[in-house]
C-alpha cells in the first residue's frame, strides 16, 4: 500500500464525507523511501505521538518556572485535544529497528469540537482572542503540535507533514487551517519582531480576520537584524499563502512568542477556483 493509500484510506474510515467536494484526485504527496503517511489509528500510535512530543518541547519547557507550575494543568489541557483529534504520522523505517515517527501534526477538525461558541473548543483560544474567526470555524480545521524529530529536519519528513495535511483538507473539504506557529525567545524576541514586521509587509490577515493575543509581547523597540531567518514550517505556510491574524503572544506553557496563523485554501498559489 502506497503513502497516498494509506491517508485516504484513514481519513475515509475517520471523518465525514467532503462537503460538497469530490474526493478524487487529492493534493499528491511526493515519494521518498522508508517513509509512510497516515493518521494515528491506535493508542500505541497516539502515544508514540506524544513521546516525539514531549521530546520535542521539553527542551523549551526546561528552566521554565511558569511552564513547571503549570505541567499539570497542561497536561490534561493535551489529553483533551488529543481525544477529539485526528494525528497525522509520518512513519519512517531506518536501518535497524521499527519505525520511528519522524513527524506529527494533531488535526482538529470541526466536527469534532463541540464548544458553543465554536471557538472555544480550540487549542488557539487559551492565547488569542478568536471571535473575529467564530463565522469560518465551522469550516476550519486547526493544526497543532507539529514537531519533528530531531534526526528529520533536513527537509523530507516536513515536506512529506505539509503534504499530508494539504491531502486531509482536501478529503474532509474543509476550507481553512488554523494554527499558531512558534518562536523561541531565547534572542529577546529579536525573532518575533522581524516576523511582525514580514506579516505587515506582504502576509497580514484582513481587518476582520484579526485576533488579539491574550497576553502580548512588546516588540516595538527591539532591533531587527537585515536578514531575517524564518523557521521553515511558518515560511512554508506563507508561501502557501497563509495570513498572520495579529502580533504575537507569549505562550506560558512553552516560553515562546505565538503567531496565530490562518490559510484559505482559496490563497493557495496552486489551487483551483
Amino acid at each position: 500500500m502506497t503513502t497516498t493509500d494509506l491517508l485516504i484510506d484513514a481519513v475515509s474510515h475517520r471523518v465525514p464525507a467532503p462537503h460538497g467536494q469530490s474526493p478524487d484526485r487529492p493534493p499528491a504527496l511526493a515519494g521518498a523511501a522508508g517513509f509512510q503517511v497516515r493518521l494515528a489509528s491506535s493508542a500505541a500510535d497516539v502515544n508514540a505521538v506524544q513521546q516525539l512530543r514531549r521530546e520535542t518541547f521539553a527542551d523549551r519547557g526546561a528552566g521554565n518556572g511558569e511552564f513547571a507550575a503549570n505541567a499539570w494543568a497542561s497536561r490534561r489541557i493535551e489529553q483533551y485535544f488529543d481525544d477529539r483529534s485526528d494525528h497525522l504520522i509520518v512513519w519512517h523505517q531506518g536501518a535497524a529497528g521499527g519505525p520511528l515517527v519522524a513527524a506529527t501534526a494533531r488535526l482538529l477538525p470541526p466536527h469534532a469540537n463541540d464548544a458553543a461558541p465554536r471557538g472555544a473548543g480550540l487549542a488557539a483560544d487559551q492565547h488569542f482572542g478568536v471571535r473575529p474567526l467564530e463565522r469560518l470555524l465551522n469550516s476550519t480545521v486547526e493544526v497543532g503540535r507539529v514537531c519533528v524529530h530531531p534526526d528529520h529536519r533536513g527537509g523530507t519528513a516536513l515536506a512529506l507533514l505539509i503534504g499530508g495535511i494539504a491531502r486531509y483538507q482536501h478529503l474532509t473539504g474543509y476550507r481553512y487551517l488554523l494554527g499558531c506557529a512558534s518562536l523561541d525567545l531565547a534572542d529577546g524576541g529579536q525573532s518575533a519582531a522581524e516576523v511582525w514586521d514580514l506579516a505587515l509587509a506582504s502576509h497580514l490577515a484582513p481587518a476582520d480576520r484579526r485576533c488579539r493575543p491574550r497576553d502580548p509581547i512588546a516588540i516595538g523597540g527591539l532591533a531587527r537584524s537585515p536578514h531575517p531567518v524564518v523557521p521553515s514550517l511558518l515560511r512554508n505556510c506563507l508561501r502557501m499563502g497563509g495570513k498572520v491574524c495579529g502580533p504575537p503572544g507569549y505562550n506560558a506553557a512553552s516560553g515562546t512568542a505565538d503567531f496565530l496563523l490562518l490559510l484559505d485554501v482559496h490563497d493557495r498559489p496552486t489551487s483551483r477556483r
